[in-house]
This record gives structure tokens, C-alpha cells and sequence, in this order.
């Protein structure tokens, strides 16, 4: 998962205007669903999501589904089920079936599952939440129970008041984002009959480190992700007496050649209008780059600009590199094995099977052997920006931010979405969280999230729902 960062990724300096009270259009502040939020995300984090022995995943949505029964949600419209060592929940706020453009239900997707978190590491216990100077802390505290928590609090006030919507709206709740995707992969076969999706586990806001927003992004496509072992097998035998053949020089060779390839450039829809935006606030040499490469994404001096930039290259199309290595047996034996991971992020539209036949290609070595390890991703191509739901999240997030840019982006991580992109369905990053990048520690120590994010992404929601669903 990958959701914060975006705006160092555009280079956006923009300077946002004067900050209003964190209401939008039609919706206020409601003091009992925030705490109930604070609630539901102090409860959440104490359930330890994680893969493997120990998993709690099935006893966090069986919490879920019995405050969703205690708001009002009939039990037979909330499923919760095992899969393995995890569990995903599915939860529909049933509509009246009126709705204006059709009556396709609208899904939201989350992960209640988190990566490991080792309490010897941490200052706190990752799985107990501490509300202390103005955040909460705890494994999940970002990634991503907050939004899961006020996102369920939003369902739960608007069975309060009595909303009924035009459409169904479709909790989808899966339970190994982080790791294998599997539950994500069956909801998406049962539940790809949708107007869209709404993943509230990417995209969002970005406020500088004094606390100015600078830009929010509505997350539209995702890269694929994919690793590849390379490997090289020898006879081996006594470092004595040296041969010709070597796994581990012919395994440097093969990576020498890959990290000089590059991938050829690509754009689309999301990543033009991502570059359009940013260059209006760059400096001047990657903003001239930027607008060239918009122009003509073969201009090689603007690809070469850009690709010199870590930010920047993997927006411009596939990449390959080597992360980890592991050869030979003993010290004072020739090796018998030598072995690569190269980790890719492929392009929304980019077989991963391409990908495999091009790392075969550039490194050249009928000995080298190359195999796609399982990742539980998939490919899919990038959502269309639709005019009608970018206006609708404009109007709420400039409720509170007066003239912040929206702004699509593609994520070079993987999130729930590629599941439903890949079956038709069009989705979008849109979780409402401002913070600092200093802020950000999603998969890292001391987690943490300002808790005065619950009340503005509740208002949020209400009023993305409230007007998609009608």
C-alpha cells in the first residue's frame, strides 16, 4: 500500500489559501460520530492484523459487523468470512434502488489487515493505542484503520439520520492487502457489477511542515507490482581451482545489463494530467521537462531529466531493480547457486508477462533462469477521470481548503483497487487525510496519525456518499 508522499512525487509548491472550519457543503461536524470513530480506531488497533499465527483479522470484522448490527444494519446484509489465517467483510447499506444515473451500487474498499510490528522495536506497544500530542499511535494508526474507523462511523451516522440511499453502497474490507491479496480477489470476483469504487486506502492530502495544505490527489491507477528471481546454477567445486564458469560473475553480468535497460516511456490520462499540474510549480528545468514530456513523451532530453529524478522515473513508465542477492554456499567453495530479486513497477496496461520476456531479452544468458514469484498482484489499466466524481471531490475538499489543487495521481504501490480495476470496475484513491510528510510512517516505527483528521474526513465522506449514492 502506498498512499502518502504523492506531493514531493509532483513537486507542488503551491501555497493554498486561507484554511475554513472542516465542514463541506451540506454536512457539519457531529460530536457523537467522532467519538465513535476515536472509538472504533483505539478498538481496532488493539486487534493484531497481521499474517500468520495469531491473525485476529476475523475477530476485528466480526467487531465491525456488530457495531454495523448495533447502528441498525440488518446481520444478513453483513458477511464476514474466513479465508485461511484471515477474514474479509463485506457490509451493504442497502439502497432504494432510484438512483438518478442507474442503479449500480457503489463500493468502498479497505484492508483491515497491517505489515508486523515488533514491540522491542517500538517506543510504544504498536498494538495498544496512545492518544497523546494531538495523534494516536499504533500499528494501523494510518495504514489503514483510521480511514476503515471513520469511514464505518460515517455508515453508522448516516443510519442515524435516516439516509436512504438511491443506490446500495458496499463495504468491501479485505483482509491481506498487505500481503497476498487473496480476499481482495474473491470480493472482486462477487462484487464487480459496480458504478465504481471508492478506495479509501489511497490518494489524499498533503500539508507542508507548517501545516498549509499544498495539494490533495485522487489516486486513479496503480503500477503492478511484480518480483523476479534470477538465477544461476554452477557445478561449483574448490575455490582452489577457479573455472571459467561462475554463478555469481554471471549473475553480475546479467544485473549490469539490467541496470543500464530502461524501460521505454509511457503516459496516460493520470500521469499527463499529474505532470500538467506539477509543472505549473516546479523549477524551471523539471518544469520544462515536464511540459516537453507531456508534449511528447519520446523527447529523450525531457525523459532524461525526469529519470535522473528518483521522484519522477516512475511515473514515466516500467521499472526493473535489483533488491536483494544471495550466492554461494561457503567461503572457500565455488558457488553453486547465485540468485537476484528484481523488483518491477509496471505500467497500467503493461503484461507482466511482457516484463519477463524483456528481462530475458536485455540480460542475454540462456543459463540465467527467470520465474515471476507470487505477489497476488494483477495488471489493470488506469480509471478514466470522471468529470462528475473529480467535481464532487472538489467542491468537498475545498469546503475546508479553499483552492488547494486536485489533482489525479497514479501510485507506484499496490492497493485493493488493481483487483477491480482489472475486472472493469473504475476506482479511485480518495481517503480525505491531510498530513505533513514528516508525518508519515505507514509500515515503519511509532505509527502515527493527528486525530483532528477524524472530524473533517468524516464530514468528507458524508458528503462524497450522500451525493454519488442519490
Amino acid at each position: 500500500m502506498v498512499r502518502r508522499g504523492f506531493a514531493a512525487l509532483l513537486a507542488v509548491t503551491i501555497a493554498a489559501g486561507g484554511v475554513t472550519a472542516a465542514h463541506a457543503q451540506g454536512a457539519g461536524p457531529n460530536p457523537q460520530a467522532e467519538a465513535q470513530a476515536l472509538e472504533l480506531l483505539k478498538r481496532g488497533i488493539g486487534f493484531r492484523t497481521v499474517a500468520g499465527p495469531g491473525n485476529q483479522t476475523f475477530d476485528y470484522a466480526t467487531y465491525l459487523k456488530g457495531v454495523l448490527v448495533e447502528a441498525g444494519f440488518p446481520a444478513d446484509d453483513i458477511k464476514v468470512e474466513r479465508v485461511d489465517d484471515t477474514a474479509y467483510l463485506v457490509a451493504r447499506y442497502r439502497g432504494t434502488g432510484k438512483a438518478k444515473n442507474g442503479a449500480k451500487p457503489i463500493l468502498i474498499s479497505g484492508h483491515m489487515d497491517v505489515v508486523e510490528a515488533k514491540p522491542a522495536d517500538w517506543t510504544r506497544d504498536p498494538f495498544t493505542a496512545v492518544v497523546e500530542k494531538g495523534y494516536i499511535w499504533g500499528r494501523g494508526a494510518s495504514d489503514m484503520k483510521y480511514d476503515m474507523s471513520t469511514m464505518v462511523a460515517t455508515f453508522v451516522q448516516l443510519k442515524r439520520e435516516g439516509f436512504k440511499p438511491g443506490r446500495d453502497i458496499i463495504l468491501l474490507f479485505s483482509g491481506d492487502e498487505e500481503t497476498s491479496m487473496k480476499t481482495t480477489a474473491l470480493m472482486a470476483a462477487d462484487y464487480h457489477d459496480a458504478e465504481l469504487l471508492l478506495n479509501i486506502d489511497g490518494g489524499g492530502g498533503e500539508l507542508d511542515e507548517a501545516g498549509k495544505p499544498i495539494v490533495f490527489g485522487v489516486q486513479g491507477a496503480e503500477k503492478t507490482y511484480a518480483d523476479f528471481e534470477l538465477s544461476v546454477t554452477n557445478p561449483g567445486g574448490h575455490s582452489s581451482a577457479p573455472r571459467k564458469s561462475n554463478a555469481i560473475y554471471s549473475l553480475a553480468r546479467a544485473l549490469d545489463k539490467l541496470a543500464a535497460y530502461q524501460f521505454p516511456a509511457q503516459i496516460n490520462d493520470v500521469t499527463r494530467a499529474s505532470f500538467t499540474a506539477a509543472a505549473a510549480n516546479a523549477e524551471p528545468k523539471i518544469a520544462d521537462a515536464m511540459r516537453r514530456f507531456v508534449a511528447n513523451p519520446q523527447d529523450k532530453e525531457a525523459l532524461a531529466v525526469l529519470r535522473a529524478d528518483p521522484g519522477y522515473v516512475g511515473q514515466t513508465g516500467t521499472t526493473c531493480v535489483a533488491t536483494m542477492v544471495n550466492a554461494g554456499h561457503a567461503a572457500n567453495a565455488l558457488p553453486q547457486r547465485a540468485t537476484a530479486n528484481v523488483n518491477c513497477r509496471i505500467f497500467p496496461g503493461v503484461k507482466v508477462s511482457d516484463v519477463q520476456a524483456t528481462l530475458t531479452q536485455v540480460t542475454g544468458d540462456p543459463e540465467l533462469k527467470i520465474r515471476e514469484l507470487d505477489s497476488g498482484s494483477v495488471a489493470s489499466d488506469a480509471s478514466p477521470l470522471r468529470p462528475d466524481l473529480m467535481k464532487l471531490v472538489t467542491r468537498a475538499v475545498h469546503a475546508r481548503f479553499p483552492g488547494v489543487p486536485i489533482v489525479p495521481v497514479m501510485s507506484a504501490g499496490a492497493t485493493d483497487s488493481m483487483h477491480f480495476r482489472a475486472r472493469g470496475v473504475p476506482s479511485y484513491g480518495i481517503s480525505p487525510i491531510f498530513m505533513k510528510g514528516s508525518d508519515s510512517f505507514a509500515h515503519g516505527l511509532n505509527e502515527r496519525t493527528p486525530i483532528s483528521e477524524i472530524a473533517p474526513s468524516i464530514v468528507f465522506y458524508k458528503t462524497v456518499l450522500t451525493e454519488l449514492a442519490k
